[in-house]
């Protein structure tokens, strides 16, 4: 049984970091897809970032330069380091996971994974 865990999330004021984690269960991160993506209330569903079994990464165009995603296949976890966090980056955010081999950036575009977690919760003050 697949088991996506997330925690990090917090209240930070804008400019704030924050890492995330996503501790995986009954799948191996470095043999799947994974991502984080979030979801704010009104809002549509947004993929920030995948990092594929070879290592390779992609982010959306709103993070790049600001945040990293990264894995520790011994500890079988990803991360999100999310550095200038920035009021508009409030959300849910949830780490994904699926084996589909459409590439980092069909991901990121679609932000539709098969397996997700609960969510944490990402609120950035102004």
């Amino acid at each position: 049984q697949v088991q996506l865990v997330e925690s990090g999330g917090g209240s930070v004021q804008a400019g704030g970091s924050l890492r995330l984690s996503c501790a995986a269960s009954g799948l191996t991160v470095s043999a799947y897809y994974m991502g984080w993506f979030r979801q704010a209330p009104g809002k549509q569903r947004e993929a920030v970032a995948v990092i594929e079994s070879g290592g390779w990464t992609s982010y959306a165009d709103s993070t790049i330069g600001r945040w990293t995603i990264s894995r520790d296949d011994a500890k079988n976890t990803v991360f999100l380091e999310m550095n200038g966090l920035e009021p508009e980056d409030t959300a849910m955010y949830y780490c994904g996971a699926d084996r589909r081999p459409y590439g980092g950036n069909w991901f990121i575009t679609r932000a539709d994974f098969t397996y997700r977690g609960q969510g944490t919760q990402v609120t950035v003050s102004s």
